[in-house]
Parts: C-alpha cells; structure tokens; sequence
C-alpha cells in the first residue's frame, strides 16, 4: 500500500509538470498531437493506479478481517482448552478421593479381618487350656477312687485315711478356682509401676492380667508393656515375642501400632536389620498417618534408608 502511494503521488507530479509546462513551450493554438496523446496516457495511468490502489485496499481489508478471525478463533480455542484443563484437573481430583476412600474402606476392613482372626485363634487357644485343665482335674481325682473304699472294701479303715487326705485333695482346686484379681485396678498397678521403673513387680501384674483375663483387650495392652519391660532390659528375643502376640493375638489394640513400631526397633538392635526394614514398611502401609509412622520414617530415614510410599 505504501509503494502504491509513493507510486501514484510520482504520476501525478509528473501530470503535473506536463499540464503546467507543456502548453507554455508553444501557444495553446499550436499544442501537438504528442501533448494530447501524452496526457491522455498519463491519465490512462493514473485510472489504472487508482483502479489498483481500490483493488489493495480491498484486499487489505479482507486479509486484515480474516486475521481478526483467526485470533479470535484461537482465543477461543484457548479457552476451551483451559476449561477442558480445569475440567480434567477436577475429574482427577475427585478420581483420586475416591480411590483414597476405597484404599481406607479395604484397610478397615483388612484390620477387621485380622482382628476376627486373631479371635478366633484366642478362643481356639482358650477351649485348648479348658481341655487341658479338665483332663488335668481328671488325672488328679482318678486316684481318689480306689482309697474310698479301702483295700478290702471296707469304709472303716479307709475313713480316717479320707478325713486326712482331705485338704491334699482340695488343694488343687482351691488352687484352680483361685480368685482373679480386679481387671482395670491389676492394669492401672502395673502402668504405675511400670513408668515409676518398678520392672519385676509390674511384669508380675501384667501376666496375672494376661493370665486371668486372656479373652479381653486389657490382655493386648498388659502384652504390650511386658514386650517393653523386656525391651528395657534388652531382652530383645522376648520382646518380640511378647509384641507379637499383641499384633497377632489383638490386632485391633490401641497399642498394635507402636508394638509393630518397637518390634521394628527390636529386630534393628538384634542385628536383623532387613527384618526390621520390612516390619517398619510394612507399618507405614498398615497405619500411615499414625505419629508411630511418622517414628518409622524417622527412623527409616536416620538408617539412610527411604520409606516406601503409602498406598
């Protein structure tokens, strides 16, 4: 368009000249056919400028009317590709509790599971002891019966020997049928004695607790502490042991997590370091938002080792 311009002010300058100076030379009856002519071309060519200076105009319009469409097209096709972004991003969100939540349901009730199991294992194990105390009871009486009646059959010479024998024979059931001591007061003794340093008296209280009342969850936690007296004492094998009749035993306890934690602890200081690994990973799968976790990490991470992620 500019060289157009430049291009038709030069016509007209140059028309200009020739009108001006052209009919000065000679006078205006002796103006010549070449003038005439001249003019007439130059005229010709100053329609053909104008003609194509219309046609660029025109043209430079329709050019500039279709980029305007085409950014606005593109700004449109940003916006829906931004919407369409934000509409992903949310979609994933939400994909995402969800899988979150089913994660959380399929954990309870894996812990549930467990937990039936383990009480069933318990009271597999409680009809077990019954049995054995019953055939126990058996073995004991069985003796009795012959002397009831004496040698010869005769209950005078064998009177005195029952009279006698008396208190021998109820020994053991005084012994059985011994009073067990109050559940939270024996368990509530032993934390005390227990966080005041009085190891072998709380150790004494927690086994009556686990051995009075091996059905109930006071006998998890009484499992648990005697886990951690034998930790303090290093004892690590016993304390294994002890933290795994927790997990096994009373799997939905409150203390399950730290005895899974301290287990972890126990099997590092018994120089089984890769045991210890896995039983820390696998309690930062099992309760990942528990501070006994947040120890395993810690741990983990002190060890030089990097904690797997959560699932």
């Amino acid at each position: 368009m500019h060289k157009s311009s430049l291009l038709r002010h030069g016509l007209l300058a140059i028309a200009a000249l020739v009108l001006l100076f052209g009919p000065a030379a000679k006078p205006a009856h002796a103006v010549s056919k070449e003038m005439v002519e001249l003019q007439t071309q130059v005229q010709q060519l100053l329609d053909a400028v104008q003609r194509l200076q219309s046609t660029m105009d025109a043209r430079l319009g329709v050019l500039e009317h279709l980029a305007q469409q085409t950014a606005d097209q593109s700004n449109q096709v940003s916006t829906a590709v931004t919407a369409l972004q934000q509409k992903i991003s949310a979609q994933n969100d939400a994909v995402s509790g969800k899988v979150d939540g089913v994660s959380g349901q399929v954990q309870s009730l894996n812990d549930s599971v467990d937990e039936l199991k383990a009480r069933i294992a318990k009271l597999d194990k409680s009809v077990s002891d019954l049995q054995t105390q019953l055939q126990a009871m058996q073995a004991a009486q069985a003796p009795q019966q012959p002397g009831a009646a004496g040698p010869g059959g005769t209950a005078a010479p064998g009177s005195p020997d029952q009279g006698s024998g008396a208190p021998s024979g109820a020994a053991p059931n005084g012994a059985g049928s011994q009073q067990a001591p109050p559940l939270q007061e024996t368990l509530q003794a032993g934390v005390r004695d227990y966080t005041a340093g009085r190891y072998q008296v709380a150790q004494g209280e927690f086994q009556d607790v686990v051995h009075y009342y091996p059905l109930d969850d006071a006998a998890g936690t009484a499992q648990f502490y005697l886990g951690e007296i034998a930790y303090q004492q290093k004892d690590y094998p016993t304390a294994i042991n002890d933290y795994n009749a927790v997990l096994e035993g009373f799997s939905g306890n409150a203390k399950a997590s730290a005895a899974q934690l301290h287990k972890g602890f126990a099997l590092i200081a018994s120089d089984k370091r890769e045991e210890g690994i896995h039983e820390l990973h696998s309690l930062i799968q099992r309760h990942p938002q528990t501070p006994e976790a947040r120890a395993a990490r810690a741990k983990l991470t002190a060890m030089g080792v990097k904690a797997e992620a959560t699932k």
